[in-house]
């Protein structure tokens, strides 16, 4: 009796399997629920200023004055010629890009040759000067942009495009380096071994054999690059005076000068401003993803 007594106890246990699964599985599909609606909410709240832009963008002026918050409402290419004409937009969009471009790859090319050198290449005093130049990004911009601009007065390099070139790629050749080193780093020594074996210069291990490896750092910091370049406002403003180079982050900052009205054009402004960064993250989006990854797994 006592066995068919504890037999009959642990029966419901038998039955109970299926709801505990059902009950785990409610649970699971709440959380995710619940995780998704905050991830939705958090969308909106950050592209909503987006949404607006565009929306204000492609309005015509006098719906942007009476109705400044309905979305869509009408559809006007007249912001935005205003921007490209009156505002000079065309032409700040030309020196934005003739800032960003070099600036960027002189910085991915410095960056990823010195990282490769003090990973790879053991010379003497190769710590010591690796950590002079992460020192770099322990120093604030603020702390020097004065004496740097007396500098590229003396040096003739004030007011050109030249000397703002110079001073982007400097500010980013610091984390760049540290950056990159920590790819080459990680790669396995067997692989410079075999192709030194195979008869492989240096300059050919490092084009043929390691920097094929790195793709994923090289796209992640030129997209990290050119973003901090296109978005930078104090160096041109400062290094740029004159106003004959003129990006689009001073210009935008120029064009509302007097236009606190003129809320169209300036939406119109700030949409050209940002566009081009949009399709460069996207363009290079999976370069990104596949860079923060393999830092992850590497760390």
């Amino acid at each position: 009796m006592s066995v068919q007594t504890s037999l009959t106890e642990q029966a419901p246990l038998v039955a109970d399997p299926p709801r505990v699964l059902r009950r785990r599985n409610a649970r699971t599909t709440g959380g995710l629920v619940a995780r998704h609606l905050v991830l939705v909410v958090l969308a909106v709240f950050t592209l909503f200023p987006v949404i607006m832009v565009v929306s204000t963008t492609f309005k015509s002026e006098a719906d942007v004055r009476a109705r400044p918050f309905d979305l869509f409402s009408s559809f006007s290419f007249e912001n935005l010629i205003t921007a490209w004409t009156q505002g000079e937009f065309s032409r700040y969009l030309v020196d934005s890009i003739l800032l960003t471009v070099p600036s960027t790859a002189l910085v991915v090319i410095i960056s990823t040759v010195a990282g490769y050198a003090f990973a790879r290449l053991p010379f003497p005093g190769r710590s010591i000067m690796f950590y002079s130049v992460v020192l770099g990004l322990l120093v604030p911009f603020f702390t020097y942009m004065i004496p740097l601009y007396f500098q590229l007065r003396s040096m003739g390099l004030l007011d050109t495009l030249i000397g703002a070139v110079l001073v982007l790629t400097m500010t980013g050749i610091a984390f760049g380096t540290f950056f990159m080193r920590a790819f080459f780093t990680d790669l396995p020594d067997e692989l410079e071994q075999s192709a030194r074996v195979d008869g492989c210069s240096e300059a050919q291990i490092f084009v043929r054999v390691l920097l094929p490896l790195v793709r994923p750092g090289l796209g992640a910091l030129t997209v990290f690059t050119f973003l901090a370049n296109w978005n930078n406002f104090l160096v041109p403003l400062l290094y740029l005076p004159s106003g004959r180079y003129r990006p689009l982050t001073t210009g935008l900052y120029m064009f509302t000068g007097g236009r606190s009205l003129d809320i169209g054009p300036l939406a119109a402004g700030t949409l050209i401003t940002i566009l081009p960064v949009l399709i460069v993250f996207l363009a290079l989006q999976r370069q990104v993803t596949q860079g923060f990854l393999s830092g992850a797994i590497k760390g």
